[in-house]
């Protein structure tokens, strides 16, 4: 199980709604690395999972909620989510999220969950 070894920047992209559209850019059993863009004033509903979450802010602004502590993220600043902790975020300038989870999000592949959006079970 895993991706194709090259992504292309206008190819693949799921318009998840409330001003979020994602991409995967590669993953494995291992590991998955997500490109996600946000409109202005789009917001990343509280939700946790079991994966550990590193991401890195490629454009915009975000004001991240991680197990209560806020925090204003910009362009070239990161965030580390321990797995199970409750988190979220607010865009405040239109940008891009890159997400890189441990193990694979395979919630993501087969559609039973958009946790961007809060916990659909």
């Amino acid at each position: 199980m895993a991706s194709e070894k090259f992504i292309k920047n206008s190819e693949n992209w799921e318009e998840l709604g409330g001003g979020v559209s994602r991409q995967f850019q590669g993953w494995d059993n291992q590991i998955m690395m997500v490109k996600v863009k946000f409109e202005k004033g789009a917001v990343g509903s509280p939700h946790h999972h079991f994966h550990t979450q590193a991401t890195y802010c490629a454009a915009g602004k975000f004001e991240f909620t991680i197990d209560g502590e806020k925090s204003l993220i910009e362009v070239g600043e990161g965030v580390y989510i321990a797995p199970n902790v409750l988190h979220s975020a607010v865009c405040l300038e239109a940008g891009i999220l890159i997400d890189v989870f441990s193990p694979v999000r395979e919630d993501f592949l087969d559609g039973t969950a958009i946790s961007y959006f809060g916990d659909k079970k």
